[in-house]
This record gives structure tokens, C-alpha cells and sequence, in this order.
């Protein structure tokens, strides 16, 4: 019994995948080449369908950056025989990019090799780019979940994941780690005299002047919380510090922010406590921040407006 398909049913076919958005395609094996694919590749890439002759041409077409990705992994899963989809961004004849998505389906011999490859593209571009605004989005929350809400400098939380990672990178390449506490001093006279909305203020100044001490990149500002700040500085050593930790102090001064209600100055002042150790995995973490926090209540206590450094044990 004859089980073949009537020319008209073959048509029939023909004319239905034509009409789709999704472009057919048939790739014999032995040869490499197209041996069909639909007229629809022409509306979407702008290449005309005499033009797509062999593998070579569809590698060619698609990004740089993608060829040897997405070569490599569907000769891997044909060679398989297995059925498998790619993702990459397609060339069009006139310079621009669409993002495909590939289904393929392996045919194979009697003897289990390929004999030809058969397949869907389809265009993804606007569901790639509600990834990427996803994507961004995702990105964007994370940084305002590191970011102070109001100063805009690295928040507590962001701090204590960064000092964590020095702490461990110090112990590691035996390096000093240097850490600075800062408080702004008479802050909450500020505050009582002038109200919250002005002490929002000065804040934000204050955050945005002491961010200018560093010297290098890896050199981290926090607020620590409320009118305190920090400043991680790796691989840096106690006399290193004591420089920044002075550079904080002139930064402020020379900002000039009036503060009248201070007790020891017409103008706003901080204290700076700073330490520096090269841990070992004997120490811990807290008892460094505890420390040298200290150093800046002891600042505090002896008459504001001053650093007090680390001494040895």
C-alpha cells in the first residue's frame, strides 16, 4: 500500500509552515547544506532565501560573540542525535541584530549518524529584551539594597559583606587590614537646634566630603549608622591609616559646615577612632570593629574632635 503524500497535501503543508512567524529550515548532513528553508528568513534577517546555501552562511550570520558557542554545542548534540535549542543573536543584511531561538531535530540513519537536521527559528528579540530590562531591574535593586538611603555612600549592610571579604583576604595573604570609625560630633544638639530635615543635610554633606579621603579603589566608605561612618582600608598599616584618618579631619574643616550649639567649636567636628592588624584565623572579626570603635568612643570621652590610634598590647 502506497502511503506516500498527494502533491496537494505536500502544498497543503508547504503553504501552512509559510505562513507561520517561525521560519522553517532543512540542513542534509553529508553535504552541510540548506536544503530548504522558508521564505520567511527574508522579512526578519533581510537575506534573501537562495542566499542561505550552507552551514557556513548561517555561521556567518550570527554574532561574533555567539559562533563558536553555539557551533560547537549543536554539532555536540546532533553528533548525540539529540533534539536541542540554541539561543544567539543573528545578523541582518543591513548591519543590525535579532535574537534567535533555534529548535532543532535530528534525523538519523538506520546505522543511528545524522542524516539531516531540521528546525525552527524563532524570533525572541522582545522577549530577550524584557530579560535584559529584568535583568537591569535586578541589578538596580540590589544596588539600592547596598546604597544608604540617604546619603547614597554604601550602607551597614553592604559594609559588614565587604569587611568580611577583607577579613578573609587579610588572613589569607597575611596583610595589615585597616579599619576607621568616624562619628560626627554634637550631632544630636544639631539636631534638637535645627531639626531633622537640616541635620538630613548635613548628612549628606558630611558623607559626601569624608568619600573624598580615600586614595585608591580598594579603599571601602560606609555609614556605619546614624551620624557614623567607616572607612575599610586594605592592606594598609597603622600609620597609613592615621594619614587618612587626618585627611578626614582637614576634609571636614575645610568644609566649613557652622555648628554653634557644639561645645568645643564653631564649626561642625568629628571623632576618628582607626585601628590595623594582620589577622590570623585566631581573631575575630568582631572584636577588631568592637576595638576600634572603642578608640572612637575614647575620642569622644577625651574632647572631641580628635584621632586616637591603636596602640600595641
Amino acid at each position: 500500500m502506497n502511503h506516500a503524500q498527494p502533491p496537494q497535501d505536500q502544498d497543503t503543508y508547504k503553504t501552512l509552515l509559510e505562513s507561520t512567524k517561525a521560519i522553517p529550515w532543512k540542513i542534509d548532513w553529508a553535504s552541510k547544506r540548506f536544503s530548504y528553508i522558508g521564505p520567511q528568513i527574508e522579512a526578519l534577517l533581510g537575506w534573501t532565501p537562495d542566499s542561505w546555501q550552507s552551514v557556513e552562511d548561517w555561521v556567518a550570520r550570527m554574532h561574533e560573540e555567539d559562533r563558536e558557542r553555539v557551533f560547537n554545542f549543536c554539532v555536540s548534540q546532533s553528533l548525540q542525535g539529540r533534539d536541542h535549542e540554541a539561543d544567539y543573536r543573528a545578523l541582518t543584511a543591513d548591519g543590525g541584530v535579532v535574537w534567535i531561538r533555534d529548535v532543532v531535530h535530528v534525523i538519523r540513519a538506520a546505522n543511528g549518524e545524522p542524516e539531516a537536521l531540521i528546525g525552527f527559528m524563532f524570533d525572541i528579540s522582545e522577549r530577550k529584551q524584557t530579560e535584559q530590562q529584568l535583568l537591569d531591574l535586578q541589578k538596580q535593586l540590589e544596588m539600592l539594597s547596598y546604597q544608604d538611603g540617604l546619603t547614597g555612600v554604601a550602607n551597614r549592610r553592604r559594609f559588614e559583606e565587604v569587611l568580611a571579604r577583607e577579613w578573609l583576604e587579610a588572613c589569607q595573604h597575611q596583610q595589615p587590614l585597616a579599619l576607621m570609625m568616624i562619628d560626627i560630633d554634637y550631632f544630636k544638639q544639631f539636631n534638637d537646634f535645627h531639626g531633622h530635615l537640616k541635620g538630613d543635610e548635613i548628612l549628606k554633606q558630611v558623607a559626601n566630603t569624608l568619600a573624598r579621603a580615600g586614595t585608591r579603589a580598594k579603599d571601602f566608605f560606609a555609614r556605619f549608622g546614624g551620624e557614623e561612618f567607616a572607612w575599610i582600608l586594605p592592606d594598609t598599616d597603622l600609620a597609613a591609616a592615621g594619614k587618612i584618618a587626618e585627611r578626614c579631619r582637614n576634609l571636614i574643616f575645610k568644609a566649613q559646615i557652622p555648628h554653634p550649639d557644639s561645645a568645643i567649636s564653631q564649626l561642625l567636628t568629628i571623632s576618628v577612632g582607626v585601628g590595623s592588624m594582620i589577622p590570623t584565623t585566631a581573631d575575630e572579626l568582631k572584636d577588631f570593629v568592637a576595638d576600634v570603635d572603642r578608640l572612637m568612643y575614647l575620642a569622644k570621652h577625651q574632647g572631641r574632635g580628635r584621632i586616637i590610634l591603636q596602640t600595641s598590647a
